[in-house]
Parts: structure tokens; C-alpha cells; sequence
């Protein structure tokens, strides 16, 4: 039986689909009212304005803990509005694009431990991030639905 080695997915592929998935999350951020996206909760859970801020400390980190091998914790100002969530985020998104080629190309079948804490291998701990934003970009859904606003639909992705 002969193993051959295919890809199912490249580095910058999963870049796109994953940018992709951030821009949708920044229509989320879009859709809530300036008093509410910091305010406003369910069922004891986190504001999403909080959540965002989640996003902001797991991304841009992870991508340089895969690159340099060194986790270290995203030390910025946590937003408080949304405009300045918005800056924040874009500001990371171009980041990500610049720096996210930057990983070497095994550290994505690499088992790594980041940041003390998650062992796995590098494209495992890439989807664990991008699954936490959906998962919890869920939870902006019904945030906005009980307010009274539609949400975006979740397969826009368009940038």
C-alpha cells in the first residue's frame, strides 16, 4: 500500500476561508447598537462587544506563537466601543494577513503546546480558534435576534 502525502487544504486557503469567517464577525459587531454591543447579555453569558475582545486576544497570538514558537499573550487596550472594536479588529486583520504567511509550512503537523495550555498539532490549534469565533459568533445571533434586529446571514462572507 503506497501513502501519498495530499493536501487538502493550503496555508492560504484556509487564510481566505478563515478571513471569511472574521468578516462576518465584523458585520456582527456592525449590526449591534453602539449601547448594546458592550451591555447587553443572555443567560449570564458575555456581552459580544466581550467576546470580540476574546477574538482580538486569541488570533493575532496564535498566529505568532506558530511562527516564533514563543506564546506570548496579546498585550492591547480591550475596546470599550464599537467603533474602537472595529479599528481594533481591522487593524489585526491586515496583521493577520501579513504575518500568517510567515508561519513555516511544518508547523502546521507540528504538535506544539500554546501558551501553556493546548497541546496539539498547529492546524488544529488554527481551527480551535476559528471554531471559538463561530461558536460564539452563535451566540451574537441570538443576541441580535432578541433585540429585534436580523442578523447577518451566516454564510455572507464576503469581505
Amino acid at each position: 500500500m503506497t501513502s501519498e502525502l495530499t493536501t487538502v487544504v493550503t496555508p492560504e486557503e484556509f487564510l481566505t476561508h478563515w478571513q471569511g469567517h472574521r468578516g462576518l464577525t465584523r458585520k456582527m459587531f456592525e449590526a449591534f447598537p453602539e449601547d448594546k454591543l458592550f451591555t447587553y447579555s443572555l443567560g449570564g453569558m458575555r456581552t459580544f462587544g466581550e467576546m470580540g475582545n476574546e477574538f482580538l486576544g486569541m488570533a493575532l497570538p496564535t498566529v505568532r506563537g506558530m511562527t516564533t514558537l514563543k506564546w506570548e499573550q496579546f498585550e492591547h487596550a480591550k475596546p470599550t466601543t464599537k467603533q474602537g472594536l472595529l479599528a481594533e479588529w481591522d487593524t489585526q486583520t491586515a496583521q493577520l494577513n501579513a504575518e500568517f504567511p510567515l508561519i513555516p509550512v511544518g508547523r502546521f503537523s507540528e504538535t506544539m503546546k500554546a501558551f501553556g495550555q493546548w497541546e496539539m498539532k498547529g492546524f488544529q490549534l488554527l481551527f480551535y480558534v476559528l471554531e471559538n469565533e463561530v461558536h460564539h459568533r452563535g451566540q451574537g445571533y441570538v443576541y441580535l435576534r432578541s433585540l429585534g434586529i436580523e442578523p447577518p446571514a451566516f454564510y455572507d462572507r464576503e469581505m
